[in-house]
């Protein structure tokens, strides 16, 4: 599908940068409850997948070993701007959150704010995000996803190609895509939206 190529997904996004943050302002407190349930500590080493402009900076304490990721160059150039306003040291990398480069178990923790929702396989980002975890690694996942038991609305399904034209899909369910990467479900909660929006925290054993 041309809406869920790599390209594609680039060139939407450099046209979002602009405007991003005021577009993820009113997601504000959920992703600050996602941090918290991430439970991130001062000398951890944490990748940011899908870092967009830096709006997870915000929340992660001082002395963390931070290393954020996006595919878009211009949303990683508001990045740095934050950083340097927070503070925050971070090593900033243009990548593809579906093949990171990095060695295996290089990591401590992942951040995985409205990226799962975005990429086109979501499963592979996964498996590569359990790949770059050490063992005992934590992951947490902020996205629009469709609750565990629940049908997917027609309405959602019909409206699904128009999301993917601006960037993102709105049927996706989490269980089945963290059950094939290898990491471990252990909570999953509602953080608005009727229940669409869910924040889960992953562990690898």
């Amino acid at each position: 599908m041309l809406f869920n190529t790599t390209r594609w997904r680039r060139t939407g996004y450099t046209l979002w940068a602009p405007i991003y943050n005021l577009l993820a302002k009113p997601l504000a407190s959920a992703r600050r409850r996602s941090i918290d349930r991430l439970a991130p500590q001062s000398g951890e080493n944490v990748l940011i997948v899908g870092a967009g402009t830096g709006l997870d900076l915000d929340d992660l304490p001082i002395g963390m070993h931070i290393t954020a990721i996006d595919l878009t160059p211009a949303m990683l150039n508001k990045l740095r701007q934050r950083a340097a306003r927070l503070g925050h040291p971070v090593e900033v990398r243009v990548m593809d959150a579906e093949q990171l480069d990095f060695p295996d178990a290089s990591f401590d923790t992942a951040v995985l704010n409205l990226i799962v929702s975005v990429v086109a396989d979501p499963v592979r980002c996964l498996r590569e995000v359990a790949r770059v975890l050490r063992p005992g690694g934590r992951a947490v996942v902020l996205d629009k996803f469709i609750p565990d038991g629940q049908p997917t609305p027609i309405l959602r399904k019909m409206l699904n190609p128009l999301a993917s034209f601006f960037g993102t899909q709105i049927t996706r369910r989490l269980e089945p895509i963290v059950a094939a990467s290898g990491l471990r479900i252990r909570s999953n909660e509602s953080a608005g939206g009727r229940g669409y929006l869910r924040i889960a925290l992953l562990t690898k054993d």
